[in-house]
């Protein structure tokens, strides 16, 4: 009978878990005991690893009605509001991107986590199968040496003493008891079956591990590029941001769909979190066609009050050992020298029966339940504590990675509202109104800065009509002043500080008598000083 565990206590949230309902596909309620080869719990797990896809999927049907929401039912903004506000906006975003970032780190620790257990897992399981495997060549070493080698020497030792009664019968004796020693070699369990498993499950789980571990990377640095590519977008109002921002988004909503029925965090999280409640159980239901169950609570527990269940084996074939031991040096004391030719079996036989004694001294080291005990114990701890954890931290990281997703996509389509609204206003400007800022902008044309004068931008008809300006010159094209030529050399744009407002697009000034009788008083010499420029 199996005493009580004091040195493995399952964690808590194993327990809140293992409690968690079990329900198979036509939603009955299943038996949370950990049995992995039943198709109904089997079942429970299924539905478990579905729960994350179908939020996932939900969550995309909203935000779909979202989308069609906002383009459908939007309201007009104020025509006399400019700038819409956009407050709220940006502070969806910050927070947002402040929960991708804490997600991504609480995802990246319990990766780590949950690599940690199970390299530690990995490293106790190849521990107990090279452990398992050493016991397995020992006995069946010793198995070889006295089966064949010390038959072989017994017979030949059997004709050479033939006319020795006496020395016949020692030789019965020794062949009593090599069949206790290969008799009590066998009663050992079959450890090929054990060494066999424990390999598979090894290999197994790292393989996966290592894709597991791989794909959670991928998504988390997938998430830090969605939200830096959101703050660039909202920043420098790029629609081609946006545009690969929720192309990435729905790349991941993908993602995580498709690969949660297999790379779940709760399939895994469930089914360990009932194999860590009840582990003895477990092995020891799936150990009993190759080991009883007194040898499996031995070294599943390890307690002082159990016995080793190999320890009278061992001790048969100690004592067989040294007995065999003390005959053969009677033999090597008393018959050479009648028979010499006995001499080389018996130096044989004393070197298979040492050989012997030194691998049994190791196979009960071997067969100590403290070693194979440690290594449980590691396991254990492994998985149970830094992968239940880990996996726990992978969970919230989903969970707060789909919601911080989902906000994100809502805001990036509100800002395209917005920057859409932005740029409707900005295309009813009329380009030729004169206080447009984006005239500002328009290059310097000489053809164009030759059709004016004065006169052509007074308010008055009448005063227009009153004046005469002298003749234009018979050059079609006139190139600009030197110092407004140098001056778009330097900026760009030409300078118009001491030029009066001519094709600057400012509103017509109105002229004085006085200002009509100085333009009209100007003399050769000005005029030439000044170019055409002020000519009609």
């Amino acid at each position: 009978m199996a005493t009580a565990r004091t040195d493995y206590v399952a964690p808590w949230w194993t327990y809140w878990l293992h409690n968690f309902p079990h329900f198979n596909f036509f939603f009955q309620t299943v038996d949370s005991t950990f049995k992995p080869e039943e198709a109904s719990y089997q079942q429970s797990l299924i539905i478990l690893a579905c729960v994350g896809a179908v939020g996932l999927g939900v969550s995309l049907l909203v935000l779909a009605v979202y989308v069609v929401c906002l383009c459908c039912c939007r309201r007009d903004i104020d025509e006399d509001t400019k700038r819409p506000d956009t407050c709220c906006v940006t502070w969806v975003a910050v927070i947002t991107g402040l929960i991708i970032c804490s997600a991504v780190g609480v995802g990246f620790y319990g990766n780590s986590e949950t690599n940690d257990g199970v390299y530690q897992m990995n490293y106790s399981l190849y521990n107990a199968n090279r452990t398992l495997g050493n016991i397995n060549n020992l006995v069946a070493g010793s198995l070889g040496n006295v089966e064949t080698a010390l038959k072989q020497h017994l017979e030949r030792l059997d004709e050479i003493f033939s006319t020795r009664p006496d020395y016949l019968q020692a030789l019965r004796f020794m062949q009593l008891m090599v069949n206790n020693v290969i008799r009590e070699l066998t009663v050992l369990p079959d450890i090929n079956k054990t060494n066999f498993d424990l390999a598979a499950i090894a290999d197994q789980t790292a393989f996966i591990e290592y894709y597991r571990w791989l794909i959670y990377l991928l998504l988390l640095i997938l998430d830090l590029v969605i939200c830096l590519a959101m703050c660039l977008g909202m920043a420098k109002h790029s629609h081609l941001f946006l545009y690969h921002t929720v192309f990435a988004l729905y790349m991941c909503f993908l993602v995580y769909i498709i690969g949660g029925c297999f790379f779940s965090p709760f399939f895994f999280l469930q089914g360990i979190s009932d194999f860590c409640v009840s582990p003895d159980k477990f092995i020891v239901n799936h150990t009993k066609d190759f080991l009883s169950a007194d040898v499996a609570h031995y070294y599943l527990f390890c307690s002082p009050n159990l016995p080793n269940p190999f320890q009278q084996s061992l001790t048969t074939c100690q004592r067989s050992l040294t007995t065999m031991q003390i005959q053969i040096q009677g033999l090597l004391q008393f018959s050479v020298r009648v028979f010499p030719t006995a001499e080389r079996d018996l130096l044989g036989i004393q070197r298979l029966l040492n050989s012997t004694e030194f691998s049994l001294h190791k196979l009960t080291a071997l067969l100590d339940c403290r070693g194979l005990h440690k290594d449980y114990l590691d396991t254990l701890m492994g998985v149970c504590y830094d992968g239940v954890e880990g996996l726990l931290y992978l969970s919230l990281f989903s969970l707060l990675a789909a919601c911080a997703l989902s906000a994100m996509l809502c805001v990036i389509f509100r800002v395209w509202t917005l920057m859409g609204s932005r740029e409707k206003e900005y295309d009813d400007i009329d380009e030729e109104d004169p206080f447009n800022p984006q005239a500002r902008r328009i290059s310097y044309n000489p053809r164009r800065s030759n059709t004016h004068s004065f006169c052509s931008y007074t308010t008055s008809l009448g005063s227009q009509a009153s004046l005469h300006p002298p003749p234009q010159s018979t050059s079609s094209v006139v190139s600009p002043p030197e110092y407004m030529n140098q001056s778009m050399l330097f900026g760009g744009t030409p300078r118009y500080e001491n030029v009066p407002l001519i094709g600057r697009g400012s509103p017509p000034p109105s002229y004085s008598p006085s200002m009509r009788a100085t333009y009209l008083s100007m003399t050769d010499a000005q005029i030439r000083h000044f170019g055409t420029d002020f000519q009609v």
